[in-house]
C-alpha cells in the first residue's frame, strides 16, 4: 500500500454519514496532533506518516504509522496490534476489534482520552520499531 494522493478534506466532506464525518474530523485532528504529521490518502484510508515492514516469512510492504477510515458500518482505526491494548480497550466504550483494527460506531459514546492513549501507544510502538511481527523502518 502506498499513498495515493487526493484531498483528505474532500474525502471527509464526501462521507455520507454525518456521524462518520464528524468522527473523521475528530480523528483527523487527534492523529495529526499525536503524529506531528500531515494526513495523506492511502486509497480510502487517511494515514499519517509511513513505514516499511518486513515479516520473517518474507512478506513486506508500506503502511501509514497510524490511520483511520470512515467505513459505512463503523469508523476503522488502524493500530499496530489491538492485543497490545486490552486494559485500555476495556475502558474505551462501545467497540469491536480485529487483529489491527479498532471499530467504533460513534465517538460520542467513547472515551476520547482513552482512545488517544491507545492511538499514541500504537504510534510510539511503530516509531520505536517495537514489534514482534518483523522489521519496521520508519520513513523520514
Amino acid at each position: 500500500m502506498n499513498p495515493t494522493g487526493g484531498s483528505v478534506d474532500e474525502f471527509i466532506a464526501a462521507v455520507p454519514s454525518a456521524v462518520r464525518q464528524r468522527d473523521a474530523l475528530t480523528l483527523l485532528e487527534m492523529m495529526r496532533d499525536i503524529s506531528g504529521r500531515e494526513p495523506q490518502m492511502w486509497g480510502t484510508i487517511v494515514g499519517f506518516g509511513s513505514c516499511h515492514y518486513e515479516y520473517p516469512t518474507g512478506g513486506s510492504g508500506d503502511m501509514p504509522l497510524i490511520a483511520f477510515s470512515p467505513r459505512a458500518a463503523s469508523m476503522s482505526v488502524y493500530l499496530m496490534d489491538t492485543s497490545d491494548h486490552v486494559a485500555e480497550l476495556a475502558q474505551v466504550g462501545p467497540h469491536t476489534v480485529g487483529k489491527s483494527c479498532l471499530y467504533l460506531k460513534n465517538l460520542d459514546k467513547n472515551n476520547l482520552d482513552v482512545l488517544r492513549t491507545i492511538i499514541t501507544d500504537s504510534f510510539n510502538r511503530v516509531v520505536s520499531e517495537e514489534t514482534s511481527y518483523g522489521t519496521i523502518r520508519v520513513d523520514a
